[in-house]
């Protein structure tokens, strides 16, 4: 009511009348704080009225309160189906159990207990025998157990699973960490307690197990002593001129042994487990026979007079070689016997060969794979007659380094890596040999080897090169995902008793086995705070991120602390803090460098949120350098309102203040100590927000008054109007696309792009900013950052097209690209007959979902794809696919291509 107070009343739905009628019931004068109604089911009915410092069940007879600990309560989940028990989740993450006490239907009182602590959640949902999930909009949502007996640390709460979330990002930057031309999202995700930082990348994660460092190898394999053993016990490793033999120990490291009839003296071109407790070892000058269980030697094939093995391979019971002159010779295996089947002279030099079984049998392959120097070609053989098959011209100039054939959701492939980095992939029939819808891809620069190994259960490729990537298989569609390593010479896995599925990999002087994560598109790393985290920027020069982040304190009076934080970006461990005065809030903050000023600094832009005032009156401009991994404050500038953005500008500091626009230049003060000095402004805004600038123009995102353009001129040593978007749009971020279009959010979920006319005839038309396109995104964008997730390959076309990353509060982060006239023209009627074949969820329209929608208005996108819906082709059935590029006028194939390419940008 009109006095704060608060009441429950009750009414009754006339069913007839359509009426509402005063209800049976009421209670006056409840906890200020409550806001929370439960229903309670029948028998008991009533309703539980959860409040702030009191719980009341109520009800036409009933009236029972206890009071409780000064808590917020955010969700809760019915545990029984008579709704006697109830959890009770608050703004700190801990869960209560809450139960009304009966005697048949008489409720006589109320219990509440402790049970310990989860994320601060969103909804929970008691799913059986003790079962919890508990989703959180703050943190990531769990699935919890709920013991009997507490464990050390007095909690029934065991945490058995966590769901990723993201949400919400506050805030990103884009770094490439490990400077290898692959940007990372680094997010201020989550709030309060469940506050964190997450490490987005895109690609597989390599947990290192052990590394010891060894230089110059040149191929590795793992190998097991016996037949039937599940795990491998030697690791192979071949150098220029000898061969090592290593294996795990009783204390679980690695050392060196020997295989007595293992030739040890030369490089090891290939070794293979074989059939009957055997090991096969192929050197430049014969093919060996040792037995696995008493390691002796028991047959050898050498290799003619006058000729030397080049390359070979082999697996349990064949061996293909090449020799020099282009002999290719097959072998089998038998118990102690290597006997020479056939033999093939081929026109040119081989340059590598595969004989992976990926047919019936897994120890017997019925084709063979040969790359050929020279005319550059692969050819199929078949086995054992060596009869040529097929023979495919691979065109250019780069020979096939790698050849493989496998097997990938039961279709088979021939996988062909060149020299110069690129993959080539065909589908393969196996009774034909035949090769079809050959593909190709830029993996890396230098040359590739290929390997396959199994995680999970399923078979992967792993391509090795100056950028390793896991080839796999999803939806029947061969997917790429680079691994979080730089260069990798070779790889072999190595499923050892002591590091189950593990990988051996060899990069530059060192060798490790480590474990590799879930094969997916995106490796997500987090890095709990425990504190809210509001903004973030990254420092190349001191390899430091800074944040701004506050600290909900646990003390009654609910009292924050605010602080700027220094983070190595390797470690990312709190390496020094600068508090903030009391009420004061860090809004934003910037590295950059001034005129005249070698020295890089951190700017953090600060706000005083006083309970009594409704908009900020005063905030700072504090200016750090980072010495010895510390924070040290160089000048501090006091301003007339809200830091809410700083820019980087021609060398000076740009700051959105309030609803001005402040330029400050760097000037050395007489003593040598440095100070920001105003040099002019620009008002004219209601609150201006977000502020983007390219060269000498500002683009502003105002509070309420959509975007408008701002130019600095140099000889007045103004910043005057240019032109805005005269709409009325609330704005949420800003980015500049190129230096005539820029791009905007707003708080409907929409996104928009604003043109300038520098063409208009009249300065009326130049001062408006046109609106070009029009998007419902359905998300709202915290923040947009120019910027990838993907390398940018040089050779591919997509490598040009620009991107920029978002971030929204409920945790996605997503990919807007500029696409050249004619690509776009063509996606979107790619884009219109998907519409009409694939149906939204619930009969909804995709049309009508994009449509850009705020209070005043509906309108259809325009200029805007949904690139998810257009990639959502590679999915469809082969007759779906069909009738789409026929109506394109495009081959199913070319279409694939093009959407497929498409997908390269995220």
């Amino acid at each position: 009511d009109n006095k704060d107070a608060r009441h429950v009343k009750t009414y009754e739905v006339a069913l007839k009348e359509k009426d509402f009628v005063e209800g049976p019931w009421s209670q006056n004068n409840l906890d200020n704080g409550a806001d929370l109604l439960i229903p309670v089911p029948p028998p008991l009915c009533g309703v539980l009225i959860i409040g702030e410092e009191t719980i009341v069940y109520c009800s036409a007879h009933a009236f029972k309160a206890i009071p409780i600990r000064p808590s917020i309560t955010k969700a809760y989940g019915r545990v029984d189906a008579d709704g006697s028990r109830y959890l009770l989740g608050d703004h700190a993450g801990l869960l209560h159990l809450l139960v009304i006490t009966h005697e048949k239907e008489k409720v006589t009182g109320l219990k509440i207990e402790l049970l310990g602590e989860t994320s601060i959640a969103s909804t929970i949902s008691y799913l059986d025998n003790a079962f919890v999930y508990i989703g959180s909009s703050y943190g990531d949502s769990q699935l919890i157990k709920l013991n009997l007996q507490p464990d050390a640390k007095g909690s029934y709460v065991e945490v058995l699973e966590r769901y990723v979330n993201l949400g919400p990002i506050v805030d990103f930057c884009v770094v490439d960490l490990e400077r290898q031309g692959q940007g990372q999202v680094v997010t201020c995700s989550g709030a309060y307690k469940d506050g964190s930082l997450r490490i987005v990348r895109n690609g597989i994660g390599i947990n290192e197990q052990a590394s010891v460092e060894l230089q110059g190898i040149k191929g590795m394999w793992s190998l097991r002593s016996s037949t039937d053993d599940p795990f491998d016990t030697f690791l192979v490793v071949s150098f220029i001129s000898e061969t090592r033999i290593l294996a795990m120990n009783l204390e679980d490291e690695l050392e060196e042994t020997e295989i007595e009839g293992f030739n040890s003296q030369v490089q090891t071109l290939f070794c293979h487990d074989a059939v009957y407790n055997q090991l096969v070892q192929v050197t430049s000058s014969s093919v060996r026979l040792v037995s696995s269980v008493s390691r002796e030697l028991r047959n050898e094939w050498f290799a003619p007079k006058g000729y030397s093995i080049n390359v070979a391979t082999a697996n349990a019971t064949q061996v293909l070689l090449a020799t020099g002159g282009g002999h290719l010779v097959y072998l089998e295996i038998g118990d102690g016997t290597v006997t020479e089947i056939k033999h093939a002279q081929l026109e040119y030099e081989i340059s590598c060969l595969d004989i992976n079984p990926i047919g019936e049998n897994p120890n017997f392959s019925q084709l063979a794979a040969v790359g050929m120097w020279t005319d550059i070609s692969v050819k199929i053989f078949s086995l054992p007659d060596l009869n040529l098959i097929t023979k495919e011209q691979l065109g250019g100039e780069i020979i096939p380094r790698s050849v493989l054939l496998c097997s990938f959701e039961g279709i088979s492939y021939l996988l062909c890596a060149l020299g110069d980095g690129h993959l080539l992939n065909f589908q393969l029939n196996m009774s034909s040999g035949e090769l079809t819808d050959r593909k190709k891809v830029s993996l890396g620069t230098q040359p590739i080897t290929l390997r396959t190994f199994s995680s999970k259960n399923a078979t992967h490729v792993f391509a090795a090169s100056d950028r390793p990537t896991v080839i796999y298989s999803s939806n029947k569609k061969l997917l790429y995902s680079n691994v979080n390593l730089k260069e990798v010479s070779h790889m072999c896995p190595f499923n050892s008793a002591a590091f189950p599925d593990s990988l051996a990999i060899a990069k530059e002087g060192e060798l490790t086995i480590g474990t590799i994560d879930d094969i997916q598109k995106l490796h997500i790393r987090s890095i709990p705070l425990g504190e809210h985290a509001r903004r973030i920027c990254h420092q190349e020069q001191s390899r430091t991120f800074a944040i701004c982040s506050l600290k909900n304190q646990s003390s009654a009076d609910e009292s924050e602390m605010h602080f700027i934080r220094l983070l190595d970006d390797q470690t990312f461990e709190f390496i020094s803090t600068y508090p903030l005065d009391t009420f004061e809030y860090g809004c934003s903050i910037l590295s950059c460098s001034f005129q005249d000023d070698p020295n890089v600094y951190y700017c953090v832009g600060t706000a005083y949120v006083l309970p009594e005032e409704n908009e900020p009156t005063k905030g700072r401009i504090l200016v750090f350098i980072v010495e010895e991994g510390k924070l040290q404050l160089i000048a501090e500038k006091e301003t007339k309102g809200a830091v809410y953005s700083l820019n980087a500008f021609n060398g000076k500091l740009l700051a959105a203040i309030n609803q001005k626009i402040q330029l400050y230049k760097w000037m050395l003060r007489e003593d040598g100590t440095r100070e920001l000095q105003s040099e002019c402004g620009h008002h004219g805004h209601i609150l201006a927000l977000y502020v983007q600038t390219r060269g000498d123009f500002i683009v502003v995102g105002d509070l309420m008054k959509s975007i408008s353009l701002l130019i600095y001129k140099h000889e007045e040593g103004a910043i005057e109007e240019r032109a805005r978007d005269y709409n009325a749009n609330w704005m949420s971020a800003v980015e500049i696309l190129d230096d005539d279009i820029y791009l905007g959010a707003e708080n409907n979920f929409n996104l928009f792009t604003v043109r300038k006319n520098s063409e208009g005839a009249t300065d009326e038309e130049r001062g408006r900013l046109e609106v070009v396109g029009e998007y419902h995104l359905g998300e709202f964008v915290n923040r947009f950052r120019h910027g990838s997730l993907v390398m940018r390959l040089p050779d591919s076309d997509v490598g040009q097209i620009p991107t920029i990353i978002f971030g929204t509060v409920n945790g996605v982060i997503g990919v807007i690209a500029s696409l050249p006239q004619e690509q776009y023209m063509f996606l979107e009627k790619l884009q219109t007959s998907l519409r009409k074949v694939i149906k939204g969820v619930g009969g909804l329209s995709h049309e009508h979902w994009r449509s850009f929608n705020n209070e005043k208005k509906t309108v259809e996108a325009k200029n805007f794809l949904d690139g998810d819906l257009i990639e959502s082709f590679l999915d469809l059935s082969r007759g779906k696919m069909e009738e789409i590029s026929k109506s394109l006028g495009v081959s199913v194939e070319e279409l694939s291509k093009r959407v497929e390419e498409l997908t390269r940008l995220h």
